[in-house]
């Protein structure tokens, strides 16, 4: 790429802050569950690659969860894969894919941020249907938005916040524990996140 700091002339870099830019571009236009590659994935300003890489090699690196960079006529410099560090086929992991991790961090991360209420609740079930409201609300939103495969609700997602996922041992100790499952591959194939929260504390006035 150009080099703004050495009169624009064309030096290597480290792909790292472009497959960023990558990652960023992609989720404002498509949110966190589209794979930032493909070819839409380019790498503008991009002017060559170190390394071309041809099909053949580009299959065999794939299976071990390497993703390369390509060049296509008709689209330029791409990311050409979205596979984790555990997606190696032979590892055969729950986040293979870059999309569906990147999805269950972003639903954790808002389940904690918006579940801190709960700490001086009550930990009785009319909390836990309150949460299933709350969470359900978050999920029907994601599957609006095309977040996770299934053309009902029910074959997308499912919450729980009983006492199928919270034992008496777990209410006396304050905790309460919420389950989701998002079919993040197939329909009715879940991805399950756990989330543990501390309810039924006193408030310190």
């Amino acid at each position: 790429m150009p080099n703004p700091l050495h009169n624009d002339e064309v030096e290597d870099f480290a792909p790292s802050g472009a497959i960023a830019g990558v990652f960023a571009r992609t989720d404002a236009a498509r949110g966190v569950w589209k794979a930032p590659a493909g070819l839409d994935a380019t790498l503008n300003g991009a002017s060559q690659l170190t390394t071309v890489v041809t099909d053949a090699e580009n299959g065999q690196l794939n299976q071990l969860g390497l993703n390369c960079l390509r060049f296509f006529p008709t689209a330029g410099y791409v990311v050409w894969g979205a596979r984790t560090l555990r997606g190696a086929d032979q590892l055969a992991d729950d986040y293979k894919y870059i999309p569906v991790r990147r999805t269950a961090l972003f639903i954790e991360e808002s389940l904690y941020r918006g579940l801190q209420w709960v700490v001086f609740e009550p930990n009785d079930e009319p909390l836990w249907a309150q949460i299933r409201l709350n969470v359900g609300a978050l999920m029907q939103i994601l599957f609006r938005q095309g977040a996770f495969q299934g053309a009902s609700p029910s074959d997308a997602y499912f919450v729980k916040c009983d006492r199928t996922v919270t034992t008496q041992d777990d209410v006396d100790r304050g905790v309460v524990n919420v389950q989701v499952g998002l079919a993040a591959f197939k329909l009715a194939e879940f991805v399950v996140i756990n989330i543990q929260q501390m309810a039924g504390q006193t408030a310190v006035r």
